[in-house]
């Protein structure tokens, strides 16, 4: 399964569970996640999406660590298993 066939399933999960994923673009700020996903009850999270058994690089990394140290959860997603456990752990919008 390649990371567009996982990015795919991810938005339409989330879109049957009544949220959104949008596309994270920030330009000038290089190594934010694939995905923001706006979860009901203002639940927040973010998902970089990856192919299986790749990982995401150094600077993705420095930046998934700067968010969560601001409070975000941040998910590295790749494979199509874990895309429920990951929106279950955005949508319970809790400390993990």
């Amino acid at each position: 399964m390649n990371e567009k066939k996982i990015e795919q399933k991810l938005r339409d999960e989330v879109k049957r569970r009544g949220g959104l994923a949008l596309k994270f673009v920030s330009p000038g700020f290089v190594g934010v996640p694939d995905r923001i996903l706006l979860m009901p009850d203002g639940n927040v999270g973010f998902v970089e999406v990856k192919a299986p058994d790749e990982v995401p690089r150094a600077i993705q990394v420095s930046v998934h660590k700067r968010l969560k140290r601001l409070g975000f959860k941040v998910f590295v997603l790749d494979n199509i298993e874990s895309i429920t456990h990951v929106i279950d752990e955005i949508e319970r919008g809790d400390d993990e």
